[in-house]
Formats: C-alpha cells, structure tokens, sequence
C-alpha cells in the first residue's frame, strides 16, 4: 500500500526514527502505527544485539542534588563514539534517564531500567535509542549519596564526577569547602575516606607487596612485617582522602583543611565515576 509523507511525519514524531526506517517500517506493517513501531523496536534490538560485544567509552556523565541539599545523584549513560556523547538528544536523554531515577527514587541502575517510560520500560527504551542512534548505549553508573550537606562535580570534559557528603556543617555554609573536596577526588581518586573504609582484600595486597619490596630489598625476614605495615600506613596516608596533602595547599591535610573551614567538619562518604 501507499504510504504518504504525512504518515511518515506521523511515525517519526512518534519515534524520532529516521524517515527512511519510518517509512520501511509503516510499508512492512501495511499503514498499522502500533505494528510499525513494534517493527522499529525489532530493528533497534537486532541492532542492539549486533553491537552488544561493543565498548561504550564515550558518554556523559549527569548530577542532581535536591533542594534541601541532602541528595545527590550521578548518572553516567555512556556510548561509543564522542559525536554521540556530545548530541543534544544524547545529553537531554542521560538528563531525562536522571530524572525519571530520581522521582521514582531508584537506589540502583537495576532498578532504573525496570522502570516505565511512556508505554515502554527504561530496558527498551535504551533498545530503541540504540536503534536510532545506531551505536550501543548503556547506564554504566547510577550512585546515591546522602547526607547533611551534598556537594556536586562534574569535570569539564563531562566525563568525570563526583558526590561528596559532608557531615557536622554546624550550620556553616560549607559549598565552597565541598567543592575542594570534590575536586580533590576528582583528581587524586582516593580509595576511601580513611583508612577504617579500606576494604580487605586492598590491605592484604598491600602488605604482601610491601613484603615482596623488602624481600627484593634483602631486608631480614623478620623484619618484612614491620617494614610492610610502614608501607602500609604510607599507602593510607596517600590514597584515603581525609589524609590526603590537600592540592590546594600541601601543607595541611583534607581532615585539616575542613576542620578550619568549620570545627568537626568531615566527610562521611563519597561516590566517584568516570568513564573511558
């Protein structure tokens, strides 16, 4: 049957499909809307399946904070190629993905996938987009960090970004102390927030290699314990963020610099994702 240029208009408005697709689609399912978009739905699975051994490392990264400051959130949705990443419809979806997490108040990016969007779920939506845009798209982070004060960055590239929450503000106005301290784990990427969050299996590794420093070294082995412990103490000093230098002045430490900002001021948790 003829298809018109008006049914064609129709169908892209509805889809955001490219013209010829729309029309190949409203051909195959002889003028019947709902089929055709099942058809272009079809073909964006069968191009999503295609790419799915692809890697996504391009992409951009999304931040909200409520109102009252408390909660924050990031999202990175990422693609393959940087032309992708910095269109607009790219951006304004990553955006509507956010917002759609944040008032459905997802914890995880499990559960944003299940999530209705318009008469489909968030999973096929995706499957759609890649069909459009032709390149694999994924939500590769989705992170939720509450708290008295949550301060957001996102690098410039917008590839990057963190969550700091801050804890006992005592009524300061700690943005600016929150936005160093962001920064600060922008660029130096600390394990922790002290040495009591770094997990097992980090120590463990660390002690055996400062062992295997030593040993290599022809220290005693008796002495390898104790000169690993050292190291390790080091490694905490230089890689959990409330002993890290502080970048902006290296003679006072993050726990010093956000003591004199407010007294007790610390950091309770923090998130950061990249991508690439």
């Amino acid at each position: 049957m003829a298809i018109t240029a008006q049914e064609v208009n129709k169908l892209r408005q509805m889809t955001g499909a490219g013209m010829m697709d729309c029309k190949k689609a409203l051909t195959e399912a002889e003028g019947d809307f709902e089929k055709a978009i099942d058809i272009l739905r079809k073909k964006g699975q069968k191009v999503s399946a295609s790419r799915a051994d692809r890697e996504t490392k391009e992409g951009t990264i999304v931040t909200n904070v409520s109102a009252d400051g408390t909660v924050g959130t990031l999202l990175s949705l990422t693609c393959e190629t940087d032309f992708v990443a910095k269109n607009d419809e790219f951006v304004a979806f990553a955006n509507t993905l956010l917002d759609l997490a944040i008032s459905n108040n997802a914890q995880s990016k499990e559960q944003i996938l299940a999530l209705p969007f318009e008469s489909i779920t968030v999973q096929e939506k995706i499957i759609e987009m890649t069909g459009k845009i032709g390149e694999k798209l994924e939500i590769s982070h989705f992170e939720v960090v509450k708290g008295e004060t949550v301060v957001p960055y996102i690098h410039s590239n917008g590839k990057l970004g963190v969550l700091v929450s801050l804890v006992k503000t005592n009524g300061a106005d700690v943005e600016e102390a929150g936005k160093d301290v962001a920064m600060q784990i922008a660029a130096m990427n600390p394990v922790a927030v002290d040495k009591d969050g770094v997990d097992a299996s980090t120590i463990e590794r660390e002690i055996e290699i400062g062992k295997d420093q030593a040993r290599q070294e022809g220290k005693p082995e008796e002495m390898l314990e104790k000169i690993a412990l050292g190291k390790l103490n080091k490694f905490y000093k230089e890689n959990t963020l409330l002993s890290q230098a502080f970048v902006k002045d290296n003679s006072k430490t993050i726990a010093q610099y956000l003591d004199g900002v407010s007294k007790g001021l610390t950091v309770s948790v923090f998130k950061r994702i990249s991508i690439g």
